[in-house]
């Protein structure tokens, strides 16, 4: 039995070694399939083709250096596995853990996806899927809320960004993979879950309890808070998303008695997409210039995106509301904007995901969702690990509305105080100020609804005026 095992797997040692060897051969017309991101853009920055084509060739020469003792320590493990492990083990699955395993150990952001997986990953950027509606990433064993998507029963039970889920019900998550982790949140629409997480600055690990859904994900809303001062809120960059903006942004001009002055997009616990609309939506307010460029091993890897003319706010101020649950794609807009001085930002430093994953189907309808490249903002700050730092920050603070003072007495309630003059003269340039709350009354005032969305509005009139009285 033995002597037959250690047979069979050399056999399995001799075909891995055939096509690693075929592998590292030159292949003429291979077609390239898969790619997440668009490849016609000119994908060398800083590098010649004379470059580029040295690194190729030195890739090739490494894959000709097999090795050979861990090839051979891996057919042995898996032999000893197979004859003595307490249960029996399908060789199927003892391969997709291995390449599990083999991804899983690069970077928390690269993974296998088998066929389930694949079909579930098409669906979250397609706007529909079931679940709790949140997004998440492995930090040290653990599962780390990135940032709960916009009213979806996540965000309506209070989960946070950066909550550190430790417990599923009652299975443990350390030692779950993260896609293990994300089978076990997913449910029939209806069922419960509940997730136990450790919350900074609180002392005890919380419950939270969440009522599966089937999850659709408008990732545009938007709305006028005064007149011609515009909110656009982008919860995720999906296939559409930027169509979805052009129309929001029509829409508010032609339902407003006038142009839009001013506007706050906000992208607070936004946690990405795909690039490809990033880059389309940070192009619609820039008119020129480098929006994104990214850096790899390989050409494909390497890729500049440039805006083109027109502005479709016609330069007219904005304002970028970022947090710690802004992440990658995200970050992206904020940094071209930023770089460009074209945006203030304001907020929290964000997530710092500048890395990009490129999905690779495989031929049995699994993919690879793999790591190549890392994003740069136009200037060439790398975001990865750092982030994008608000030039504003605001600290996440809960207001509440004090009662007026009644010793306050203004100069109209003294005796004998003197009538203010009438006429035209005395009238010009004195604009009414809008009033502090809601005029449909029953919302709480903006400031304490949301403070950080309140403070960037006062920056955004700042901003106008100043504009309006440049112009």
């Amino acid at each position: 039995m033995q002597l037959e095992l250690k047979m069979k797997y050399s056999l399995v040692l001799v075909c891995l070694l055939l096509s690693l060897c075929l592998k590292a051969a030159p292949v003429a017309d291979e077609e390239e399939t898969g790619q997440e991101v668009d490849q016609t853009e000119e994908t060398t920055p800083d590098s010649s083709t004379m470059e580029a084509s040295a690194e190729t060739a030195g890739e090739s020469n490494t894959l000709t250096e097999l090795p050979l003792d861990e090839i051979r320590t891996f057919t042995e493990v898996f032999a000893k596995i197979k004859s003595d492990y307490v249960e029996g083990v399908n060789d199927r699955d003892l391969l997709e853990n291995a390449i599990r395993g083999m991804l899983a150990g690069l970077d928390p952001h690269s993974s296998y996806l088998n066929k389930e997986d694949f079909n579930e990953l098409q669906e979250g950027t397609t706007g529909e899927f079931g679940g709790l509606g949140i997004e998440v990433g492995l930090e040290d064993g653990f599962v780390r809320v990135i940032s709960p998507i916009d009213d979806t029963p996540a965000q309506a039970a209070g989960a946070r960004a950066g909550d550190l889920i430790i417990r599923l019900d009652d299975t443990p998550v350390k030692g779950l993979s993260l896609e293990e982790a994300v089978q076990l949140m997913r449910g029939k629409p209806g069922s419960q879950i509940t997730l136990t997480i450790i919350r900074e600055n609180e002392e005890k690990p919380l419950n939270i309890v969440i009522t599966r859904d089937v999850i659709t994900v408008k990732s545009v809303r938007s709305r006028l808070l005064e007149p011609g001062l515009a909110y656009l809120r982008i919860s995720n960059f999906q296939a559409h998303t930027a169509e979805d903006v052009s129309a929001e942004l029509e829409k508010l001009t032609e339902s407003g008695k006038e142009s839009l002055h001013g506007l706050i997009m906000d992208l607070r616990n936004n946690p990405g997409g795909i690039l490809n609309s990033a880059v389309t939506i940070s192009d619609l307010f820039l008119e020129e210039g480098l929006i994104v460029y990214t850096k790899g091993r390989v050409s494909d890897a390497k890729m500049r995106f440039n805006a083109n003319p027109d502005d479709v706010l016609d330069s007219a101020p904005m304002v970028v509301l970022v947090n710690a649950g802004s992440a990658s794609a995200s970050e992206i807009v904020a940094g071209a904007l930023q770089d460009h001085h074209r945006a203030i930002i304001m907020g929290q430093k964000t997530f710092g995901k500048g890395s990009v994953q490129t999905i690779l189907p495989m031929p049995n309808d699994s993919a690879l969702k793999l790591t190549t490249a890392r994003y740069y903002t136009p200037t060439g700050r790398s975001i990865q690990a750092s982030g994008i730092i608000p030039d504003i920050t605001i600290d996440r603070l809960k207001v509440e509305n004090l009662e007026a003072d009644a010793n306050i007495v203004l100069e109209s309630q003294l005796s004998r105080h003197l009538e203010g003059e009438s006429g035209a003269a005395a009238d010009v340039d004195q604009p009414e100020a809008p009033p502090a709350e809601p005029v449909d009354g029953g919302e709480p005032p903006l400031s304490v609804a949301d403070y950080e969305l309140y403070e960037a509005l006062n920056v955004l009139k700042g901003l106008t005026i100043r504009h309006k009285n440049l112009n």
